[in-house]
């Protein structure tokens, strides 16, 4: 059993001297070192927090350009689109007018041919009309 006597108070002192020597010995040291284990791991989550939300904006800033480039480049391609449609119906007008005006002088030339024919014939169905009337006839007509 616990006796109480001047021992215990002994033993009580004996306890504060060393939890007063442990204190400023190891407690204080160790309790310092967790708080700047503490204010560090803060420290670092607060930079990495910082650097997350750079990354992000730059990240942000990425897209959106990707995004310029991509609506310029379709106006771009819808622009040179457009000018070879343009350049094409040019050209095809071209060759269409360069093709009436061919046909249209070939059939003037055929026209003329087919006149010229017909001239012809006529001159020679007047002369093989008489030729044959006169073969006929037996005389000249």
């Amino acid at each position: 059993m616990i006796e109480v006597n001047w021992t215990l108070f002994l033993q009580f002192a004996n306890f504060m001297i060393l939890m007063a020597v442990l204190n400023a010995l190891l407690f204080k040291p160790l309790r310092a070192a967790l708080q700047a284990r503490k204010e560090t791991i803060e420290s670092s989550q607060a930079k990495v927090l910082d650097i997350d939300e750079q990354v992000q904006a730059q990240i942000a800033r990425y897209e959106a350009q990707l995004q310029e480039a991509r609506q310029e480049g379709g106006q771009e391609r819808a622009a040179l689109r457009k000018t070879a449609q343009e350049e094409e119906a040019r050209i095809l007008g071209e060759a269409k007018q360069a093709s009436a005006g061919k046909l249209h002088s070939i059939k003037e030339q055929i026209q003329a041919e087919a006149n010229t024919a017909r001239q012809s014939l006529r001159n020679e169905t007047e002369a093989l009309a008489k030729e044959i009337a006169g073969k006929v006839l037996g005389r000249v007509v």
